[in-house]
């Protein structure tokens, strides 16, 4: 007991001490509860071929191996693939040429610019899901606009089209997340010495080769921070569709989310609606790991 007083005696004011697990303890009793306890129960709810009610079936890996062979299950993790390049690389592009166009050019009401270009941000889902189902519409906005300019051979019912509704859902989403890559990009370019676009002057460079060589080198963290966000909204990725277009025409926007809570709650397949979520926690997880380190691991 002295011996362990004497240690923590000679240690300096704020260092770490055993103590400070007492302080956290609460929040991983409820982090514990909330999201493992859950978790592991769906993995083994997984497992099982179960509509709710019944006596359940013991399936072993049949639904993970389903998520493979059958197209119903298949296609909305595909669908989720294709929603990324709306919801992750669209936004990022658009960000960094925001982002790089508003740090060389001064513009007056700059702040007024990006409150508008964020104000998608934080709307309330619900809310941009009603607004675009609306504009979307056979008699909506956009179609109205494209008869107004003399294009309307152009007008179709959007959401309805079985080649278009899924990339109408996902520019959905690249109007909803650019504003935050915006953002992100902007307070990255704020902390660039501007000796470093003096030299690339110096040596003759012009926007673009000032861009490349001094401009996204320096945002890397900030591109790692913005894909990891984007990548997580366009994987679990569920108000949005269900609100605009209910997995239809047919499952041509059906995502894993959406699949999730039609399969547990629709069509009571309780096991194959848990396969589908613990398979996307895990592809969740391993692509944003792996887009972290892809970026931020030529950074170290």
């Amino acid at each position: 007991m002295t011996a362990v007083r004497g240690r923590y005696a000679r240690r300096a004011p704020g260092e770490p001490r055993a103590i400070g697990y007492l302080y956290v303890a609460p929040a991983l009793v409820l982090f514990g509860l909330l999201i493992l306890v859950p978790f592991v129960q769906g993995i083994w709810y997984s497992l099982y071929d179960w509509d709710g009610l019944s006596v359940a079936t013991w399936t072993g890996l049949g639904n993970y191996v389903a998520l493979f062979t059958d197209p119903s299950l298949r296609g909305p993790f595909l669908h989720a693939l294709v929603l990324l390049i709306f919801y992750a690389l669209l936004p990022i592009l658009v960000g960094l040429l925001l982002a790089a166009a508003m740090s060389r050019v001064r513009i007056h009401g700059m702040t007024f610019f990006r409150t508008v270009l964020f104000l998608p941000q934080v709307l309330a889902m619900v809310v941009v899901a009603l607004s675009w189902r609306w504009i979307y519409a056979p008699d909506g906005l956009l179609n109205s606009v494209l008869q107004a300019v003399g294009l309307g051979s152009l007008a179709k019912p959007w959401l309805g089209d079985f080649n278009l509704a899924l990339p109408a859902v996902g520019l959905v989403g690249t109007w909803v997340e650019f504003g935050l890559c915006m953002v992100l990009f902007l307070a990255g370019c704020q902390k660039i010495p501007r000796e470093l676009y003096e030299a690339a002057r110096l040596d003759g460079a012009g926007p673009l080769r000032e861009f490349l060589a001094v401009t996204l080198p320096a945002l890397r963290p900030e591109i790692a921070v913005a894909a990891t966000l984007t990548i997580v909204a366009g994987l679990r990725n569920f108000d949005l569709v269900y609100i605009t277009t209910g997995g239809g025409p047919g499952n041509a926007t059906a995502v894993p989310a959406y699949e999730v809570y039609h399969r547990a709650f629709e069509t009571g397949q309780v096991g194959s609606a848990a396969a589908v979520g613990v398979s996307l926690a895990v592809l969740i997880f391993v692509l944003t790991v792996a887009v972290s380190r892809a970026i931020e691991g030529r950074r170290s």
